[in-house]
Formats: C-alpha cells, sequence, structure tokens
C-alpha cells in the first residue's frame, strides 16, 4: 500500500544536535528533550516564498467526507450510506465512484482527513474557514449584520505585501500592480452574507476585489471598473486632479478616516485606468473548447427559462474555475473562488444527500476542479500555485431521517495541491465511523498558517487592531509534511 502518511522532515544537521546536547555520547535526557525541541521548532522556520499564488475553493454548506475522499465502505449501512469507493491513480488510496476525474489525479493531491473545530452553525464556522480564528461572537449564525474582526487570509497577505513587498518576486504587470487579493461571488453577491472575506481590524481598504457572475450570460463583471455613462474619461481626469489638490492641502491634517478614504479613491481610479483587467474578466475570450472543458453547454448562454438557469447556474461553477486560472497567470497572488449557495443546489444536504451529491454536487465538482488543476499543470502554473479546496465543516456519519447528513464540523477532509504539495499523500486520519480524527488532528488556524508558510511569512508574526493590540497572523503551525 503505497499511500503515504505524513512523515517529519530532519532539517537539523548533526552539528546543531551535538550544539544543544553536549556531544552524542554525554546525551542525558535533558539533552535529548532539547534535541527533539529543536526539530520540533525547525519546522516553523520561515523560508523564501515557494509559491506566487494561491487558488482557495470554498464549497459552501459543507460537503460531506464521508461520501467524497474518506469514505467509510466497512461501516454500517446508517454510516457508508449510498456510494460505492473506487481505486485512484494512488494505489490503496479510494475516492467516490461519482468523482472519476479526480480519482485519476490523485497522485497531484493531499488528502487532508483530521480537520476540525468547534463551529456547529455556517458562519461561525465560514468565519474560521477564511480567518483561521473562531469570531469573537463565538458559533453563532448572524442573522444581524455584524462587523467583520479578524482579517482573511488574502486581507492579511494584502496588509503584508503593502509593509514588505511579499510578492516582489513575481513578475510586476499592471493587474498584479492594482489587485492583490480577488472573489469569486456566486451571482451578484457573496457567497454568504457572513462577513468574513474581508479586512476585519486591518480596514476595509483590504477587502478584495469583487467579481460578479451572470448565471444567463455565463460571464462575469466588477462594479468597481464601471462608471456612469454621463461620466467622460475626461470629466474623470478633472475630478482627480481636483481631489489631488484638495488632498495635497490636508496632508498635515489627515485622519484615519480621510487617509482611508483616500485610499479608497486612489485605488478606484487605479482600476478605472486599468485595460487589462476587464479583458482577464472575459472568460468568453476563451476557446469553446477550453470553457467545454471546465463544463460549459455551447447553448447554455441562450436559454433564459427556470430549468436553463438552473443548468447555467452549475455551469458556472466551472467558468469560476476558469477565472481564477486567468487571475492566476494575470498575476493576482490570491483568489478567493466561491461555490454554490441556492439551498437545495449547494452542499448543505440535511435531506437527500445522496440524490444531491448524485445528481448536482458531485459531477459538476468533478468536471471542474479535475479541469483546473490539468489546465494548470499544462500551462505550468501549478507548481507556484497553492490550491486548496474545502467547506466549512463536514456532514455528520450518521443519515438522519430525511436521508441527509447534518453539520459536523468534529472531522471532515479539506485537500490541497500545487505549490510544492506532495501529492498522493494522506495527512492524518479519523476514526472507524469519520466522527473525530484518530490521528494527527488539525485545524483552519493550521492551515491558515500553512498559507502563510507557503507565501514566505512567520506566521507567528503581529498584526494590530484597531486599540492596538496584537495578534499573531496565525495561532496554528504550518503543515510543513505536505511539502516535498
Amino acid at each position: 500500500m503505497s499511500v503515504q502518511n505524513h512523515q517529519f522532515e530532519n532539517h537539523v544537521s548533526r552539528r546543531q544536535l551535538f550544539q544543544v546536547s553536549g556531544s552524542l555520547l554525554g546525551m542525558n535526557l535533558c539533552g535529548l528533550l532539547n534535541a527533539r525541541n529543536l526539530l520540533a521548532a525547525s519546522k516553523d522556520v520561515v523560508r523564501p516564498p515557494r509559491i506566487r499564488s494561491c487558488v482557495f475553493l470554498f464549497y459552501y454548506g459543507g460537503p460531506s467526507h464521508l461520501d467524497t475522499y474518506d469514505m467509510k465502505p466497512n461501516a454500517s449501512s446508517s454510516v457508508r450510506g449510498e456510494f460505492n469507493p473506487i481505486s485512484s491513480s494512488v494505489p490503496g488510496l479510494q475516492v467516490c465512484e461519482h468523482l472519476p476525474r479526480m480519482a485519476k489525479l490523485m497522485h497531484k493531491v493531499a488528502i487532508v482527513r483530521s480537520m476540525h473545530h468547534t463551529n456547529r452553525l455556517h458562519d461561525s464556522a465560514s468565519t474560521e474557514t477564511f480567518t483561521g480564528r473562531q469570531g469573537p461572537m463565538g458559533d453563532r449564525e448572524e442573522f444581524a449584520p455584524i462587523a467583520q474582526f479578524y482579517p482573511c487570509h488574502g486581507s492579511a497577505l494584502t496588509y503584508y505585501d503593502k509593509q514588505q513587498s511579499i510578492f516582489q518576486h513575481q513578475q510586476a504587470g499592471e493587474i498584479r500592480d492594482k489587485v492583490t487579493h480577488a472573489t469569486l461571488p456566486f451571482l451578484f453577491h457573496n457567497v454568504v452574507t457572513t462577513p468574513c472575506q474581508g479586512g476585519g481590524f486591518l480596514g476595509d481598504q483590504y477587502d478584495p476585489f469583487l467579481i460578479s457572475g451572470n448565471a444567463s450570460k455565463v460571464s462575469y463583471s466588477a462594479e468597481m471598473l464601471k462608471r456612469p455613462n454621463e461620466l467622460s474619461l475626461e470629466r474623470i481626469e478633472q475630478r482627480r486632479q481636483l481631489l489631488s489638490q484638495i488632498e495635497t492641502e490636508r496632508t498635515l491634517q489627515a485622519t484615519t478616516g480621510t487617509r482611508q478614504l483616500d485610499s479608497f479613491s486612489k485605488r478606484a481610479y487605479e482600476l478605472l485606468d486599468s485595460k487589462d483587467l476587464p479583458i482577464t474578466l472575459k472568460v468568453e475570450k476563451e476557446p469553446a473548447a477550453i470553457r467545454e472543458r471546465y463544463g460549459l453547454k455551447p447553448d447554455a448562454a441562450l436559454k433564459t427559462d427556470a430549468a436553463a438557469a438552473s443548468s447555467a447556474n452549475r455551469i458556472l461553477r466551472g467558468q469560476n474555475l476558469l477565472l481564477a486560472r486567468r487571475l492566476v497567470e494575470a498575476g493576482v497572488p490570491f483568489v478567493n473562488v466561491q461555490d454554490f449557495r441556492q439551498q437545495g443546489r449547494n452542499w448543505d444536504s440535511h435531506q437527500d444527500n445522496f440524490g444531491q451529491h448524485k445528481r448536482i454536487l458531485l459531477p459538476t465538482a468533478d468536471q471542474a476542479l479535475s479541469a483546473f488543476l490539468e489546465d494548470m499543470d499544462d500551462r505550468g502554473l501549478l507548481d507556484s500555485t497553492l490550491v486548496v479546496a474545502l467547506g466549512e465543516f463536514g456532514r455528520t456519519p450518521k443519515i438522519n431521517g430525511n436521508a441527509g447528513r447534518d453539520h459536523w464540523p468534529d472531522c471532515y477532509s479539506i485537500f490541497l495541491a500545487g505549490g510544492g504539495v506532495r501529492g498522493g499523500q494522506v495527512y492524518g486520519s479519523s476514526d472507524r465511523i469519520g466522527a473525530y480524527p484518530d490521528t494527527n488532528p488539525c485545524t483552519p488556524a493550521d492551515l491558515a498558517a500553512t498559507i502563510y508558510w507557503c507565501f514566505g511569512l512567520d506566521h507567528r508574526a503581529e498584526i494590530h487592531d484597531h486599540t492596538g493590540r496584537p495578534h499573531r497572523l496565525s495561532d496554528g503551525r504550518p503543515l510543513t509534511e505536505l511539502f516535498g
């Protein structure tokens, strides 16, 4: 069986071990403990950036780990469900029968089967997924809007780029200079109203560049690139010059609020000036064969009835990833890709879990994700791009009375590919029914630390909120064992 469980890499030299313990012959218990601590500490050493970008694919609603990448064929029928496992490109590693395309690519993927946290509700679970921390309000659904506190991964990276130019190893370009963090909401709004994908206490100026999708036309646009028809480029330039004069006069009297407003204005003008960014959003410029590879049907944009609109919604899932590839090609370092929101079409399968997965969820996810990984690899982008795919939690081991599975944050699976990840391995494991981690449990904080580590940041570095209180980038540890 060649499925690889993680192995710690020894980055400590013999000289370092001798320095810690005195000498090999004189090594006592204290020396052994010190050597072990040195070995553990070496795992967290910040190294030069190995990735240029990260695509963070979020399956809203919580996919069932038991029906995708952590099946339990030997469990009772009330746990294992209706699906059968199939072999993959990695001997000994099986996946769901409804993921045939991904089964052929498992040698490029690392599965983490021991992710867990304590949030049982969508909003708080989504918050911890995107930020690596539980929100200050705890485990709750945010029926009334509240401000986001902790910044999401992309916003924190944007902040550090402004402070330290952490993306300076990338090739400069017009889009890279204007957008470091983009998010693809499904349709015309964010996937969830939960405030978890913005700058948090860093400020709104660190919110992502929002991209909207039109399901009927299978196309994309961004509000920040639009200008009123009556506002000519000449008038925009006149306004900019006037604003520049006002800014010069008030520089010495600037407050935090006015500085943030100035930042918004500057960004808005820069985006309006962009020539390449609107072109990048035009996935319709892609050859038909490429778009169809990601799941587009030739006549998908021509139908307007309700059934066709639902079909177009599902098709747009694959086009989201196609646009993510175009953004990575254009130099955007961090791209959030959101999945379906509509109840009955997302992964929140409280009823008819197997019917939803078989008819709607797994086929589209299988085609879109496999096309994305293959396309990225073919274009030489996968080695420098970390791909993370996950939901906010998993589903209950026990099937409920409605043939569904309910929320389950106690153990679930995520996967990583590209960016130096050693494919074909499994990190951690769940117990015999997929209820709790059995070995090597890890958390969203560990995932956050891993993302920062891959970009060359020390996850222990501090950022400060509006009161001056320090917070670590992440309280977890990088999962360095996943990387070659």
